[in-house]
């Protein structure tokens, strides 16, 4: 039986992570809670006031003057805390993305415990608005919602209790070594998804029927129909098991000319349909299996990860920053997640229909991809500093220990072979090129001893 962790990401996944990223969805269920909880408290405090129930003791039990300031008080107490503590929060994490880069904003905006805390706040703001508009003459007198009121006190204690709580999450948060492991989790989670996912997806012998790739790519070529874009924006998300479906219904072949990452402009081409004149319907069918957005996301789509801790790297060796320990703690992430990437690496092959016939043809990503895009911009911004360089060919080692084939071993190789030449053109004569260079030994050593294995 299949881990549901090891699925890969269909629609509904992506529209639940889109969701994750905004601010009004968590606060709007919230606010629906605290509805839903008022009208239950309403009740009772109704059957209490009609004398068909008694309150405990302990339910406040003041008169109708009171309760309104009381209500008053809540509603605006909590709205000004909301104000004044994400107005805050939000110059800090603005100064703080001028270091890290401006994708904090949008990690914080992700983050589920902002999302609790402002939900929060407003659904006891909006539960004591509520409590406010009960408070009415009755035939038995003022009606008052005694338990209502009690309810709102307790909310009121469990925010301040969340005030303590999102003060220290903030401050924790705007932390480097924080930031970088966030985004080092996000990278794991995103490999669990792609690489280690893929080995979900056989595609062996018993599983081919119909033409081989080679063959569809050769007649796509020759009689295929192109698919343009019909928004710019970059690509997101693919629904490829709804891809097969629509090429297998259409008994058509689809190859994608581009990946979730990739920035796509509209009228220009998409995809290569075959044979060309099942292009109409399958083009119509793509538009709703695809996703385009102003920004990358993680969903299927490793390298965004990868990007981000490069660009955390690149900030700190600047010569405005000039942090070299953030360095460093970005390549020993990086280290990490491509040794994941190594150990489980396995791309998304074509796609085929339950008859075994390929339907879909994805852009392929590589492995050298993703070892290039962590390794060359920092060892270019790092050229005389043989800590960085180091650092670097450690991770390589590592990385090493990790690799499942002579392909990935021979692109570790050449991603070192770079760094010693750049280490050798950069930094004079002395002790720290000797270490860089018995670094480059160490990485030649585990070559030779794996080699040998």
């Amino acid at each position: 039986m299949k881990s549901p962790l090891l699925r890969l990401p269909r629609l509904p996944e992506w529209r639940r992570e889109s969701l994750r990223t905004t601010l009004w969805f968590v606060p709007s269920l919230q606010i629906a809670g605290a509805a839903v909880l008022f009208a239950v408290t309403d009740a009772l405090d109704r059957r209490a006031y009609d004398g068909r129930l008694t309150l405990p003791s302990w339910v406040n039990n003041g008169s109708a003057d009171a309760a309104r300031q009381i209500l008053v008080g809540i509603a605006a107490a909590v709205i000004t805390v909301i104000g004044l503590v994400f107005s805050i929060t939000i110059v800090a994490l603005t100064l703080a993305s001028t270091q890290f880069g401006p994708r904090m904003l949008r990690k914080f905006m992700r983050d589920r415990g902002t999302q609790l805390t402002l939900g929060t706040f407003v659904a006891t703001s909006v539960y004591a608005v509520l409590g406010l508009g009960s408070v009415t003459n009755g035939p038995r007198g003022d009606f008052v919602p005694h338990l209502g009121i009690t309810v709102a006190f307790g909310l009121v204690l469990a925010d301040l209790g969340l005030l303590i709580y999102f003060i220290h999450h903030v401050a924790e948060s705007i932390q480097l070594p924080q930031v970088i492991a966030s985004i080092a989790r996000d990278l794991s989670t995103a490999i669990e998804a792609e690489a280690i996912g893929g080995a979900a997806r056989p595609d062996g012998p018993e599983l081919r029927s119909g033409c081989s790739k080679a063959e569809l790519l050769t007649r796509m070529e020759q009689a295929g129909a192109v698919v343009p874009a019909t928004r710019s924006g970059y690509l997101q998300f693919f629904g490829y098991d709804t891809l097969v479906a629509i090429a297998a219904e259409n008994d058509a072949v689809v190859r994608l000319l581009y990946r979730p990452g990739h920035f796509v402009v509209e009228g220009l081409p998409l995809a290569t349909v075959w044979p060309a004149d099942a292009a109409a319907d399958v083009a119509r069918a793509l538009d709703r299996a695809h996703a385009t957005g102003p920004h990358r996301t993680l969903t299927q789509d490793l390298a965004f990860a990868i990007d981000q801790l490069v660009e955390i790297a690149i900030r700190a060796l600047s010569p405005a920053v000039n942090d070299t320990f953030s360095a460093l703690t970005c390549i020993d992430w990086l280290g990490d997640g491509l040794c994941k990437i190594s150990a489980h690496w396995n791309p998304r092959g074509v796609q085929r229909d339950p008859d075994g016939r390929i339907r879909v043809i994805p852009a392929e990503a590589s492995y050298a991809r993703f070892v290039n895009r962590a390794f060359d911009k920092i060892r270019q911004a790092g050229r005389g500093m043989p800590a960085v360089m180091m650092r670097q060919l450690e991770a390589l080692a590592r990385i090493l220990e990790y690799s499942t084939t002579a392909e990935q071993r021979a692109v570790l190789l050449a991603q070192a072979a770079m760094i010693l030449r750049s280490s050798e053109e950069a930094i004079a004569e002395g002790a720290d090129r000797a270490d860089v260079r018995r670094r480059y030994d160490e990485v030649m050593a585990v070559i030779d001893r794996l080699g040998r294995e």
